[in-house]
C-alpha cells in the first residue's frame, strides 16, 4: 500500500530563502560569519518549511523518529543548520521515492558512515605523504 507524501500541498516561492535567525552562536575564529558555517543552527522550524514547502508538523515527525535532530534554542524552538536542511531534502527524496521513515533513516546512516570512511581514508593519505611514503 502507498504511503501518502508528506509534501503535499507544496506552496508558490517553495525556493525562496529566508532570512537566518537572530539566535546565532558566535563565530568559531576571527572574521568567520555563523552563515558560513555548515553547522550552525540558524533557521526556525518554520524558515525550513518555507523554505522546503513542507509542513511543520513533518518537520515535528522527522525530530521525533531521530532522522534530524536540530539544535533547540534557549526558549525550546528547533533550530536547523543548513547541514539538516540538505539531509532533510536528501530525506523528502527518498520518501518520494516510496521508502518509509526507517528505511530513509537507515540510507542516511549509511552515507554518513561511507563519509566518515571517506574521511579517514583520506586523513591516512595525508599522513602517508607527509611521512614519505
Amino acid at each position: 500500500m502507498a504511503q501518502a507524501s508528506p509534501l503535499a500541498g507544496r506552496a508558490p516561492g517553495a525556493d525562496d530563502h529566508p532570512e537566518p535567525s537572530e539566535a546565532t552562536p558566535p563565530p568559531g575564529r576571527p572574521g568567520d560569519l555563523p552563515i558560513d558555517d555548515q553547522r550552525a543552527p540558524l533557521y526556525s522550524i518554520g524558515q525550513v518549511a518555507s523554505m522546503l514547502n513542507l509542513r511543520q508538523a513533518f518537520l515535528r515527525r522527522l525530530d521525533e523518529h531521530h532522522v534530524v535532530r536540530p539544535r533547540r534554542s534557549a526558549g525550546g524552538q528547533r533550530r536547523y543548520s543548513r547541514r539538516e536542511i540538505e539531509r532533510i531534502r536528501q530525506m523528502v527524496r527518498l520518501v518520494d521515492e516510496g521508502l518509509g521513515l526507517s528505511a530513509v533513516r537507515r540510507v542516511l546512516h549509511l552515507q554518513q558512515q561511507m563519509a566518515d570512511v571517506r574521511r579517514q581514508l583520506a586523513d591516512l593519505q595525508r599522513h602517508d605523504r607527509h611521512q614519505g611514503r
